[in-house]
């Protein structure tokens, strides 16, 4: 198998990872810590992710140009360019520290409705956090290599080894006694030693060189007419999930904190698999685009793609709605009570609700890449995203944390529809048919599935194995109905072909 194919594969396992794991362990870090212990980590967490955005986009540069000079044989300007890379990551990092350092001034006049020992907590994971963030974009820069000279599956590896060693030994400091800083703490071991294998596999391995020969305007004009954009949308996604901790963390205690961040988190794990599914079709737009292909072409390759990701994400949805409070209550009910868990339940279904249509319409994202039209959707993604935020900060104010991302939200759901006009309009996709095609068969019998998902509901009883026997009912109706009333022909072949290599294995 290819350096590529097993990277994919290690990629999913990768996402499966990180959404099952998670699940298990936020339950188990919640109770151990505490609902304000977890509300002042996750809150930090977030305020060191906006600060983050100062990487520019250069690791996804890294990936591109050490490609180009690679494909090219150009040894002299790869080192160039690595030395030039890392010449700009130690002034990032220099600024970092002093944001940091400055910002930790600040903290407790910031953060006003916390006490004095929450406030000693959130101080002193945030210089650690501050220091983990200062080492890890530099850091960056080796798996970036490696994926730039197609080696894939070394750093895929060692991001499943790093996340299985990593959550193995949170659980056992927290079993005995440690608190939030503890896992900050693990976290920085486990980056700096991490940085250092991935380092030792660049250099000695690959045998990669940084050696600066010469430094002008043309290169720094070079990396950052590219990495712009990728700003840009880094941007946006910390508008779209930091920023409302941000401003959460000025007006509200650390419990509502703890809501608001497992809420963020749930929605957020909606969208994995079907971006894994629309993230590889990108070199397919490519081709479509650089062979001309026509606006029905591209339409019809973007409802194949759509239709797979919303039958996956509407069986998500509709067992989230269906069942989500219970398996919430279940999950964290315990440290938030009936109140907090329903706003749990509650922030993660708006998520989903909002999330839907760009999650199915991915391709179009893949083919404004592919046609180097990314700045409209940067934009107005940007404006809209902006705009919903101060929203959500008025609205939150009274309303809280579903306050706040009831004003994003808004955001997301404008910029979408936007952009659904500049597909059709300009692109010269037919989004009228898009949808047409999308809803076919699809629309009745979710309708019906829906309606037996009630019924489902009642089946009375609580606890685990009743969540259990609900959640087993609903996947063989889903799936019974979806795959009968719901899919089309090619859908039906693919669902075959996916589980023909289990069924043999299993020798059905």
């Amino acid at each position: 198998m290819s350096q590529l194919k097993k990277g994919a594969a290690l990629n999913y396992i990768i996402i499966f990872l990180t959404n099952v794991v998670g699940l298990f362990l936020t339950p188990f870090i919640l109770n151990q810590i505490g609902k304000v212990e977890y509300g002042i980590y996750t809150t930090i967490g977030a305020l060191i992710g906006t600060i983050s955005i100062l990487d520019l986009g250069l690791n996804n540069t890294i990936v591109r140009f050490v490609a180009k000079y690679r494909a090219e044989k150009n040894k002299k300007d790869e080192e160039n360019f690595l030395a030039i890379t890392m010449i700009i990551y130690g002034v990032l990092s220099l600024i970092i520290v002093i944001v940091g350092v400055t910002f930790y001034r600040y903290i407790d006049t910031y953060f006003t409705k916390m006490t004095l020992d929450e406030i000693d907590i959130a101080k002193t994971i945030f210089i650690l956090l501050i220091f983990n963030l200062a080492i890890s974009l530099p850091g960056g820069t080796f798996p970036g290599i490696c994926y730039g000279y197609e080696s894939f599956v070394f750093p895929k590896k060692l991001q499943i080894i790093r996340y299985i060693l990593r959550s193995a030994t949170v659980v056992g400091i927290l079993l005995f006694g440690g608190k939030a800083i503890a896992i900050v703490i693990i976290d920085t071991t486990f980056n700096i030693v991490f940085i250092c294998v991935n380092a030792y596999y660049v250099f000695v391995k690959l045998k990669v060189r940084f050696k600066l020969h010469e430094f002008s305007i043309k290169y720094l004009k070079e990396i950052f007419s590219y990495s712009i954009w990728i700003f840009i949308f880094s941007f946006v996604a910390i508008i779209q999930w930091k920023v409302g901790h941000w401003i959460l963390g000025r007006i509200s205690v650390p419990e509502v904190l703890t809501i608001y961040g497992i809420g963020i988190m749930l929605g957020s794990y909606y969208g994995a698999f079907s971006s894994a599914i629309s993230s590889v079709f990108l070199p397919r737009a490519t081709k479509m685009t650089v062979d001309n292909a026509s606006g029905e072409e591209l339409t019809s390759m973007m409802i194949k793609i759509a239709r797979i990701s919303f039958i996956v994400l509407m069986y998500i949805f509709g067992a989230f709605a269906l069942f989500g409070y219970q398996f919430v209550e279940l999950w964290v009910g315990n440290e938030l009570g009936p109140e907090g868990s329903h706003e749990v339940w509650l922030i993660a279904l708006l998520i989903m609700v909002a999330y839907t249509l760009p999650l199915i319409q991915g391709f179009g994202t893949s083919i404004l890449e592919a046609k180097g039209k990314l700045a409209f959707k940067a934009i107005i993604s940007l404006t809209f995203l902006v705009l919903g935020a101060t929203l959500g900060a008025f609205l939150a104010k009274p309303y809280g944390a579903l306050g706040l991302i009831s004003g994003s939200l808004s955001g997301w759901i404008i910029a979408q529809n936007i952009m659904n006009f500049y597909y059709n309009n300009v692109i010269g996709l037919n989004i009228i048919r898009f949808f047409k095609e999308l809803l076919s068969k699809t629309i009745l019998t979710l309708a019906l599935i829906s309606i037996i998902g009630v019924a489902v509901r009642y089946i009375p009883g609580n606890g685990w194995f009743n969540f259990l026997a609900k959640a087993i009912c609903y996947t063989v109706t889903y799936a019974f109905l979806i795959y009968n009333l719901g899919m089309i022909p090619f859908e039906k072949e693919l669902f075959k072909e996916s589980l023909n290599p289990i069924l043999k294995k299993l020798k059905f």
